[in-house]
């Protein structure tokens, strides 16, 4: 690292040039892991610099946690440390604490998730039986920029904050990763409890609920987990995809379904796809998601897009012009972590090589960003996707043709381009065949329509979507 690389990140945020490598290692774990992954394993790491950077020391809290965050994440995070660094950095990971040297595990044969045995006696066991809610108080409906994208989710999950246990029995909120489904379920929580301070409210992700289940099996501890699950007030699951395959996994979540309902009690969940889109989950089960509200969170628009820019970059004690909020929301399109991903890697180069914030710093902070969207989404590309998934041929794409299976992926296809491109109206037209900006503006608003009212559309372009990004 230069004199100057050092000297910025000591003036990062008035911490220790130490503490700022490791949070600049820690920021760009956030973007690369599932948030779930994240905050079980990344997030409680504490970690001391020596103060040649030579070596990094990361403490964890048992053994356990210890020996996995070795095998899955030590080589990411040494190589990061160097990537920073510019020179090699020596990786220690240490227990933070001494721990009981009697210790048993599960056995990974027991556990549905396929995720790592837990082991079967932990030092904080007797505090996990108190009860925890589990909710960020951070995320609230104020601190959520409300657009049309979320709109009516958002108007739902108010409705539920505020008369829990009548309409909208389960609410049941679906989207793609980073639109903001925990942020709203995390939001019913603290609104709830802000009005009735006495509720019983847990929020969990649907891994947590399968271990919950395994260790039940394990422990012959039934009736605590009953006691725990049939006795609240608002249950907030998480990713209920999760639950796909796992039999016994269902049977008790159905029961604690069943068990809310009948005293009123209210239930809200997030999901990658709609109820009938998930795959090797119960009918029964699928139905009683159904039965309820389904609404879908979309990518956010370009102006709520630069709306989320501004105020988070507030929320660090940064102000970003809008000009440039203008210009990273025209580039991070497809959802609310991708865009606090390059958020933070803005400030982070603006505060290492003390620069103001402007478009050219921007653009520096984010070019590998920007060279992997303007190699992998063309136009060229989109046409191919879409053709190749509704088995067209892609010289479909340009001819004139209009039979209904030829001209609705047509229609979808300059939708995506307008949406995933830089390119004008008139510059998507050329590209279909020299066909006129009106045409091409006409499928845009006709499918951007449609995909607000039709389930099984917005699904679809959710996969193309995810497919053209990667």
């Amino acid at each position: 690292m230069s004199e100057g690389q050092h000297n910025g990140l000591a003036a990062n945020a008035g911490l220790g040039a130490g503490d700022s490598l490791w949070q600049a290692c820690i920021d760009q774990l956030a973007q690369e892991l599932p948030e779930q992954q994240f905050n079980t394993w990344i997030k409680p790491l504490v970690a001391q610099v020596s103060d040649d950077f030579s070596k990094v020391t990361v403490f964890v809290a048992n053994r356990f946690k210890l020996d996995w965050v070795r095998a899955q994440y030590s080589n990411r995070i040494a190589s990061l440390l160097e990537k920073l660094y510019g020179q090699p950095v020596q990786l220690e990971l240490a227990l933070a604490l001494r721990e009981p040297t009697a210790r048993t595990y599960s056995t990974p044969a027991a556990n549905e998730m396929g995720a790592p045995p837990e082991p079967a006696d932990i030092s904080d066991d007797a505090a996990s039986i108190a009860f925890k809610n589990r909710l960020n108080t951070a995320l609230t409906f104020e601190t959520l920029v409300e657009g049309t994208a979320n709109r009516m989710a958002r108007a739902a999950a108010m409705h539920v904050s505020g008369m829990p246990g009548q309409l909208y029995n389960p609410l049941f909120i679906y989207g793609g990763v980073g639109l903001g489904k925990t942020h709203l379920m995390h939001a019913v929580g603290n609104k709830l409890l802000a009005d009735r301070p006495g509720s019983k409210v847990l929020y969990i992700h649907a891994e947590q609920f399968v271990s919950d289940v395994v260790k039940a099996y394990q422990r012959k501890t039934f009736d605590e987990f009953k006691e725990r699950y049939h006795s609240l007030d608002l249950l907030l699951i998480d990713d209920v995809q999760f639950f796909a395959n796992k039999d016994r996994t269902q049977e008790e979540f159905f029961n604690a379904f069943e068990a809310l309902l009948a005293k009123k009690s209210h239930i809200v969940m997030t999901s990658d796809t709609y109820p009938k889109g998930l795959t090797d989950i119960h009918e029964r089960l699928v139905s009683r998601f159904d039965s309820g509200l389904t609404v879908a969170i979309e990518p956010p628009e370009l102006e709520m897009r630069v709306a989320i820019l501004i105020n988070k970059a507030r929320a660090e004690s940064a102000e970003m012009p809008e000009e440039v909020a203008f210009f990273v929301a025209k580039n991070v399109r497809s959802n609310v972590r991708e865009l606090e991903g390059a958020l933070r890697k803005i400030l982070a180069y603006s505060r290492f090589n003390q620069k103001e914030i402007s478009i050219q710093l921007a653009r520096e902070a984010l070019r590998d960003l920007l060279s992997i969207q303007n190699r992998q989404i063309s136009v060229e590309n989109i046409q191919k996707t879409v053709a190749d998934y509704y088995k067209i041929k892609v010289a479909d794409m340009y001819s004139k043709k209009r039979p209904a299976s030829i001209a609705r992926p047509r229609q979808i296809a300059m939708y995506l381009a307008k949406e995933l491109t830089q390119k004008s109206l008139p510059e998507i037209g050329e590209l279909f065949g020299g066909r006129d900006h009106t045409t091409v503006l006409h499928a845009v608003r006709k499918i951007g329509g449609e995909r607000q009212q039709m389930t099984e559309l917005n699904q679809q372009l959710h996969v193309l979507e995810q497919t053209l990004k990667g």
